[in-house]
């Protein structure tokens, strides 16, 4: 793939039907995505997850529109190539077809963002429609939809019994009958995910769905080792940046604290007849 080329949702399906993987990282800020876009990684999702790994909430639910703007517009001034995806907050398309449009006409419009996702499936499916209608690429999510955490009974795998499998079959078919460019898989059966992936003409997305999917995406502070002690059974840690951080400031305090530094090569100078003009 040429990387000088800014990857969209033609790309996606592009990948899909090349038999490519895509792969996805999470990003909240523009620093994270711009190391993350020049490393070459195919799309970042300005996830709601923000608010637990960024805001320190206890889940998804407490992030607002104005959270995800902000985040989105400092991940898109980090982009260049990656595509963008931002995430619908919890209410934020539930209420009405009319406010589902407007905010994910916001995310695009004022966050810069290239897409939007939504959690749910033939529930949400006309607002995905007339989302899509509006010009906006819609990528879905089904499985552990986080924003379902109540519903739920908490964080927990889905699609593990054949009535609770073909919900989400029929779910994911009825989505990309509503117009959505991808689909998120997270935390179903890899059988169940590879099923899905190949009835789909639409690229998958998967997190903690198994090998079979289009593609892979992880939250970077899990897949990194920044975001406490508990690891999901999903999550393969590349680096553990967390220790290294913590590593690092541990140094900087002692050199603080024994005067090591800042060193004569961190400070500037100025002529001593400056210094003889203040006595």
């Amino acid at each position: 793939m040429n990387r000088t080329t800014k990857i969209t949702v033609s790309t996606f399906q592009a990948m899909k039907n090349a038999r490519q993987k895509i792969a996805m990282l999470t990003a909240y800020d523009y620093s994270t995505a711009k190391l993350f876009d020049e490393a070459g990684i195919h799309g970042l999702l300005v996830g709601d997850s923000l608010g637990m790994v960024m805001l320190g909430y206890e889940n998804t639910l407490p992030v607002t529109m104005e959270d995800m703007l902000h985040h989105t517009k400092a991940v898109v001034r980090g982009t260049s190539q990656a595509l963008v995806v931002a995430d619908m907050p919890f209410l934020s398309y539930h209420v009405s077809t009319a406010e589902a449009v407007a905010n994910a006409g916001r995310l695009i419009k004022e966050g810069g963002a290239q897409a939007v996702k939504l959690e749910g499936g033939a529930a949400i499916a006309d607002k995905v429609t007339a989302i899509v209608r509006a010009e906006i690429p819609v990528m879905g999510h089904l499985g552990l939809t986080p924003q379902s955490v109540h519903k739920f009974g908490g964080f927990k795998v889905q699609g593990k019994t054949s009535d609770a499998a073909r919900q989400i079959l029929d779910d994911a078919l009825r989505l990309e009958e509503a117009g959505a460019f991808a689909l998120v898989l997270e935390c179903i059966p890899e059988a169940v995910a590879k099923l899905v992936s190949e009835r789909l003409t639409i690229p998958t997305i998967g997190i903690g769905a198994g090998g079979g999917c289009d593609g892979q995406i992880l939250v970077y502070q899990d897949m990194l080792g920044m975001y406490g002690a508990f690891k999901p059974k999903f999550v393969k840690q590349y680096a553990c940046l967390g220790e290294l951080m913590k590593g690092a400031v541990r140094q900087y305090m002692e050199e603080v604290a024994q005067g090591r530094f800042p060193a004569p090569e961190h400070a500037f100078s100025t002529d001593a007849s400056i210094l003889d003009k203040l006595y």
